[in-house]
């Protein structure tokens, strides 16, 4: 029975669905993600929403780091088979912005709904709410947003901050001054972070990265490397 669902989609256009989710009471949109065969199967047999991260590049349980999850009510096919609606009853927010729908800034005027119902620091944790916001910025005006400045400025600028701040961060180690070593590591942090915002890799796989190396010793790790 699951294989006859999963083979109504017509895979052939794209091995990632889209996926638009409205609330279940009031036909809110909430967001916009994507399903590939996995996350719509156990989307299926759970119920609670499976999505294919992008940035993450891995299956993403909805609200696994907030605990705000999906509960899936019914699931809509389109006449092209290749975009999937699903309605949910949504808990806590759908947004990582704390917002409650992923919609919330008018296109031609740029104005936003600040209407943030949740902390997203309390959600998701610093790194990753600090690496959503840099990826806001991006179209910020740069006159007033020093994360845009670096946008505009480009990768050779971007850079030089990352090698500046390493070097900050060595000189404090070799003073042995702890609370500097503590601001110029913030400051490092930030800095890689926009680097990786500006070829959009998330922190998520740096952590997979790390988590993986957990399985092997570190000289192994540096041998696979060398080979």
């Amino acid at each position: 029975m699951m294989q006859e669902i999963l083979d109504r989609v017509d895979w052939q256009k794209s091995s990632l669905l889209p996926v638009i989710v409205q609330d279940v009471q009031n036909n809110e949109v909430l967001m916009m993600a994507y399903m590939d065969k996995e996350a719509l199967e156990l989307s299926l047999s759970t119920k609670i929403a499976h999505y294919y991260s992008r940035s993450k590049q891995r299956i993403w349980k909805k609200g696994e780091s907030s605990g705000h999850i999906q509960t899936i009510h019914s699931f809509y096919i389109d006449c092209d088979n290749d975009t999937l609606l699903i309605k949910v009853t949504q808990e806590g927010v759908a947004c990582h912005t704390g917002r409650r729908s992923c919609f919330f800034t008018e296109l031609e005027s740029g104005e936003s709904n600040d209407n943030v119902e949740v902390n997203p620091h309390a959600m998701y944790g610093v790194i990753d709410t600090l690496y959503h916001t840099i990826q806001e910025r991006k179209n910020a005006d740069p006159k007033t947003s020093w994360t845009a400045k670096l946008f505009s400025k480009g990768d050779n600028t971007i850079l030089k901050k990352v090698v500046e701040e390493a070097g900050e961060f060595s000189f404090a180690y070799k003073d042995d001054d702890e609370g500097e070593m503590i601001y110029e590591a913030a400051d490092l942090t930030y800095h890689m972070l926009v680097a990786l915002a500006a070829k959009n890799i998330s922190p998520d796989r740096i952590k997979q990265e790390l988590a993986r190396r957990f399985d092997m010793s570190g000289i192994a790790e540096k041998n696979s490397r060398e080979d």
